[in-house]
Order: C-alpha cells, then sequence, then structure tokens
C-alpha cells in the first residue's frame, strides 16, 4: 500500500510541475489579450490600437504594391529593350562606324564560350518621307537575311527571318522595308505604299558645290509592335544589301559592326571584357547595359526613394504603436501593480505589453501582405492603370512581385513593431507594486 499510496502524488507533482512551466507564457498571452479588448472605459485606447493597426496596414500594403510596381517596371524596360537590342556590340575604331573583314571578326567572337551568337548589323539615321509634306527621322537597320533563325542575335531579328515581319520581294519592285507601328502612324503609311529614305550619312557633293543626299524608294511591306514607344516610333527594318547600297558600302561589303548575343545578359560586361581581349586593336565592346545605364539607373535611384519614403508610414505607425502601449500603462497602472502584488514577475508583465505590440505588428503586417499582393495581383491582371508611353516608353502599369522584397518588408515591418514594443514594457516591468497600487 505503501509503494501504490506513494506514486499517484509523484506523477501529480510532475504534471504540476509542467503546467507551473508553461503558466508564465500564457499568463502573459492571457494579460495582454485583455488589454487589447475594448472595455467601456477604455474606448480611447482601443481606437488608438486601431489607428496603429492601420498605419502598419497601410504602409506594408503601399510597400508591396509599389516596389512590385518599380520591379515590374524594371522587368518590363529590360525585356522590351532585350528584344531589340544586342547584349553586345563590337564595333572598330576609325572615323566612320563600319567594320569591312567582318567574317574573320565574327569566327574569333564565336570562339569566347559565352557566346551563343554572332551576326552583322548595319545601321544608320534617315529620313523617311510618304508625301512632301512631312519627312521623319528614324534609325533604319539592316539585316542580314541569308542567317539562320536559330542564330537570330534579337527577338526582332529572329521574328524577320521566320517570316512574321515580311522582308520578300516586293509587287513594285522596290526594297522591302518594315516601320515600327508608331512611326507608320506618324506618316500615315500602310502597306503596300511607296517610301522615300534618305541617308543622313551618304551626302555627296555635286559639280555646282551643292551637297546632295542620297534617296532611295522602298515599299512598305508590314508594321511591328515592341510596346517600346521609342523603338515602335523609330526603328526600321530591311535587307542587309539594300541598306549597304544606300549608304554606299554595298561594294566594300561593311558593315556597322557585329551584334552578339550571350548566355546571361546580365553577364555582358565581363563578356564583353573577354570578347575584347580575343580581338583586341582597333575593336571595341558596347553592352546593352552601358547604353541603357542611365535609364536602369534612375529607375534604381526612383525605387529606392520610394521605398523609404513609404518605410516613413511604418515608422509613423510604430510611434502610434508606442503611443498605445504608454497610455495603456498609464491606464493600467493600478491592475500591474496588483498583479505584481500576487507575484506576477518583472518578466511576465515586460511580456505582457511585448507581445500586445507585436500582436499589432503581427496583424497589421499580415493584413498589409495580404492585401498588398492582392492589389498587385489585379492591377497584373486587369491592367487597370494607364500610362503616357512618350514618357514612360511602355505603355501600361507593369506589376512584378519579387519574394525578396516581400520578405524584406514583412521583416523590417516585425522589427520596427518589436523595437517600438520595447521602451513601454521596460516602463511597466519597472513599476513598483505599492506606487502602482495607489495611482491615480
Amino acid at each position: 500500500m505503501t509503494r501504490s499510496g506513494g506514486s499517484p502524488p509523484q506523477r501529480d507533482e510532475v504534471s504540476s510541475n509542467r503546467r507551473e512551466d508553461r503558466r508564465p507564457g500564457a499568463l502573459s498571452w492571457f494579460v495582454a489579450r485583455r488589454y487589447l479588448a475594448s472595455r467601456k472605459r477604455g474606448r480611447l485606447l482601443s481606437f488608438i490600437t486601431w489607428i496603429s493597426l492601420a498605419g502598419v496596414t497601410v504602409g506594408v500594403t503601399a510597400l508591396i504594391v509599389v516596389l512590385a510596381v518599380m520591379n515590374g517596371m524594371q522587368t518590363e524596360l529590360r525585356d522590351k529593350i532585350l528584344g531589340s537590342t544586342p547584349h553586345v556590340l563590337v564595333l572598330e575604331h576609325g572615323t566612320a562606324l563600319r567594320m569591312g573583314d567582318w567574317r574573320s571578326v565574327k569566327d574569333k567572337v564565336s570562339e569566347v564560350p559565352q557566346v551563343r551568337a554572332a551576326a552583322p548589323f548595319l545601321l544608320t539615321k534617315v529620313a523617311v518621307l510618304r508625301s512632301d509634306e512631312y519627312a521623319q527621322a528614324a534609325d533604319l537597320y539592316g539585316v542580314s537575311l541569308e542567317m539562320d533563325p536559330d542564330d537570330a542575335v534579337t527577338e526582332m531579328e529572329e521574328e524577320i527571318l521566320r517570316g512574321v515581319h515580311e522582308l520578300g520581294p516586293t509587287e513594285s519592285g522596290y526594297p522591302p522595308v518594315v516601320l515600327g507601328s508608331r512611326l507608320a502612324d506618324r506618316l500615315g503609311a500602310f502597306t503596300g505604299d511607296t517610301l522615300r529614305v534618305i541617308s543622313l550619312e551618304n551626302i555627296r557633293p555635286s559639280p555646282y558645290g551643292h551637297l546632295i543626299p542620297t534617296v532611295r524608294a522602298f515599299e512598305m511591306t508590314g508594321t511591328f509592335t515592341t510596346g517600346m514607344y521609342e523603338y515602335d516610333v523609330g526603328n526600321m527594318y530591311a535587307p542587309m544589301d539594300r541598306v549597304q547600297d544606300l549608304l554606299g558600302v554595298l561594294g566594300a561589303d561593311q558593315v556597322s559592326g557585329l551584334s552578339v548575343r550571350i548566355d546571361d545578359p546580365w553577364e555582358a560586361a565581363d563578356t564583353g571584357r573577354d570578347i575584347q581581349d580575343h580581338l583586341g586593336f582597333p575593336y571595341w565592346i558596347q553592352t546593352w547595359i552601358d547604353t541603357n545605364q542611365s535609364l536602369f539607373a534612375a529607375l534604381q535611384l526612383e525605387k529606392l526613394a520610394l521605398g523609404v519614403i513609404l518605410f516613413l508610414i511604418v515608422v509613423v505607425a510604430a510611434f502610434n504603436i508606442v503611443s498605445t502601449l504608454v497610455m495603456v500603462v498609464v491606464d493600467r497602472t493600478p491592475e500591474i501593480g496588483i498583479l505584481k502584488s500576487m507575484g506576477m514577475t518583472d518578466g511576465q508583465v515586460l511580456r505582457v505589453f511585448i507581445l500586445q505590440g507585436m500582436a499589432i505588428g503581427v496583424l497589421g503586417t499580415l493584413l498589409g501582405t495580404g492585401l498588398g499582393l492582392f492589389l498587385s495581383w489585379i492591377l497584373h491582371r486587369f491592367q487597370i492603370i494607364q500610362i503616357p508611353p512618350d514618357v514612360y516608353f511602355i505603355e501600361r502599369l507593369p506589376v512584378s512581385v519579387v519574394p525578396g522584397d516581400v520578405l524584406l518588408i514583412v521583416g523590417g515591418s516585425l522589427l520596427i513593431a518589436l523595437l517600438a514594443t520595447i521602451y513601454p514594457a521596460l516602463q511597466a516591468s519597472r513599476l513598483q507594486p505599492v506606487e502602482a497600487i495607489k495611482h491615480e
């Protein structure tokens, strides 16, 4: 009987100890929940709590949406640029932008491991006329139609080589040319129209001392739309030999340089240096990053500035959390004194107010994250906001949610909420029971 009578008390003692181990955290959370709840005498505190919660929610929502838009803008511009721009350009030093022995240079460039394709390109500035009343400046690109579509350097060249944009024989016998859709709209040109293209480079003096530009007739065989305003309003494509004839370099078989496609566009700078080392003088390299560096730098700076400004909303919400907890401490001072006189430790009181502030921060962050992701999806799915393409280069507001940015926003919001609870929680934990009970 002694053994059977003594065993149950031992199990009860162990169970009681385990409950004691769990009680401090549970008690702190119970008190924190009670302090968060509204009561008749504490409606002002409840209202301030809601303001703090709304501040965190709005701040997190704004940050997620704005950064998603900025990321989408960068991604959209990058894709549009890379659709019509080679990753690397190989050029030759000289008085004119011309490369004669481009075939041997192409063979050397192809030996670089990161290079996937290389092709000659010809670029010149021209004036285009449909009638005598209006002329439009444009960039005329010469495309080698002898290439295999798989060896195309840009998406535009691949579409031309696959026949998406027609550069074949024309009914009039004039050389074919395809125009950006907005350029065609400005000229009032349609498929089948004859355009006069004036070279701004191949200008020769007449016997009478006048400068005479070279003019050729082309037939418009179609239009293209990239979604990039600058390209759609300023680019034209024609067969390489016809552009060489316009520039007077057909006999010498000269081109502007070589365009190169590599495995990773973001490694263009390193690959460009490898190509430069492999070729040596008189060749030099220009990457798509160099060409558009100012644009992406401006976008990155704008993203940083907007992020910092909107992050201040979360900081303001953190000050609201501080003021809420301070008012709770003042309002609940007698109760805190009673709890401490009943055996509640300083650490448990500290946890009460940390949990209360973190509850506001966590709930506000979760609501803000959910609302921000939902609004980003709405903007991406329905394309509600249209933007002027002549200012921002693209026609719609792009949205791209980057998980890393979302995690950074969530972590920053929770960290600020935690820091906001420290001062009020320390003040509450340092209250003396007798003074707190006598507090009016």
